[in-house]
């Protein structure tokens, strides 16, 4: 019995086997062609791309004072309020001068009957009737108190306090009967033109960055706008501890839409290369640090390394290994090998136009 259950069974092996062996057969012959793989393509365009680096910084005022008074009283009159733009020179507030009016009635009294007495001395000198001792001493208290009258007549100006620079009022702490002294300060005044923003930049960069190079700017607080500025100044020295340069960015012409405080997304454009060749980031595969793409001939995908440089704008520059107008793989690269028939679902007949817009670079 048992040798009948194993002969049935070595006899069904064998069937199967002759069965799986003729199936095999008619896919060699043909009768069952590979399926395709779907992808979707698109063409190498030549382009302009560049390089930049990206960062993020709050917009500064490039001049701000914050004014103290000159001379200790009471505050009788408010000129300007914040918000308001001044020149160097206007008046913001007066301070109480009645004092130094007095001050300085008294001083110009004095120095009147010393002028009449100089005078008068002076014809005696020379007639020789006192001695030069006396006169000497009559005309060091003359010149004296005319030292004395300028100096009461500046601290009268000084109870008008004015402003050192040109700008905005940015802040106000005083009102009218406030006593002020000389060591608080009662305003604020911010130069709006020009604004500047502070980089702390990677020691990396610092052979690309250089003063005059143009920075473009956009802000949160205006949407849609952007702003153009350059390099002013960058710090010759690394700190130590972050690995960062300072690079001062000036921004010029806003029309004061800029203001200090703004949080701001900066480009600095190093390079730019002209007729290079783009292709999608998609199409670009990395494996153990090399890139290649899979590029269309016909009907078949073959796998090509390449050499890429800059990246922006969703784009890679391809530096060697890609001509301009090859199509390459950029959805279903996952399926494929090379020399596997494609299927393409989309093609971009011309090269795709040139776009002036950017992204951060990578």
């Amino acid at each position: 019995m048992d040798r009948k259950f194993g002969f049935l069974l070595v006899l069904l092996t064998v069937v199967l086997a002759a069965c799986s062996s003729g199936n095999s057969q008619e896919q060699a012959n043909g009768a069952e062609p590979a399926a395709k793989i779907p992808v979707e393509v698109e063409r190498a365009r030549l382009g302009t791309i560049s390089a930049f680096y990206s960062a993020t910084a709050t917009l500064e005022a490039d001049g701000e004072a914050r004014i103290v008074p000159r001379i200790s009283g009471r505050i009788v009159e408010i000129v300007a309020e914040e918000g308001d733009s001044i020149k160097a020179g206007d008046v913001l507030a007066r301070i109480d001068d009645d004092r130094v009016r007095l001050e300085l009635a008294r001083a110009e009294a004095d120095l009147s009957r010393l002028r009449q007495d100089f005078n008068r001395q002076r014809e005696m000198h020379q007639r020789n009737l006192i001695a030069t001792e006396v006169f000497e001493r009559l005309q060091f208290e003359y010149q004296a108190q005319q030292t004395q009258v300028e100096l009461v007549r500046l601290e009268l100006s000084y109870t008008d306090i004015t402003a050192p620079i040109d700008g905005v009022v940015s802040q106000r702490m005083v009102r009218v009967g406030n006593m002020v002294n000389t060591t608080d300060p009662v305003f604020v005044v911010t130069a709006m033109e020009p604004i500047q923003a502070v980089l702390h930049v990677p020691e990396r960069e610092l052979a690309r960055l250089h003063p005059g190079q143009p920075a473009r700017l956009q802000v949160d607080a205006l949407p849609g706008q952007a702003f153009v500025g350059q390099i002013a100044r960058i710090s010759p020295v690394v700190d130590a501890a972050s690995g960062t340069f300072r690079v001062t960015v000036e921004l010029s012409d806003h029309g004061q839409r800029l203001r200090p405080g703004m949080f701001g997304r900066f480009h600095i454009v190093y390079d730019s290369r002209e007729q290079a060749v783009l292709v999608p980031v998609a199409a670009v595969m990395s494996e153990d640090g090399r890139q290649s793409v899979f590029v269309v001939n016909s009907s078949d995908a073959q796998r090509r390394g390449v050499t890429v440089g800059y990246r922006n704008n969703g784009e890679y520059e391809i530096v060697e290994g890609l001509e301009p107008g090859e199509r390459v793989v950029v959805t279903g690269q996952a399926s494929l090998r090379s020399g596997a028939e494609v299927l393409i679902l989309g093609d971009t007949a011309e090269p795709a136009p040139d776009s002036s817009d950017y992204e951060d670079a990578s």
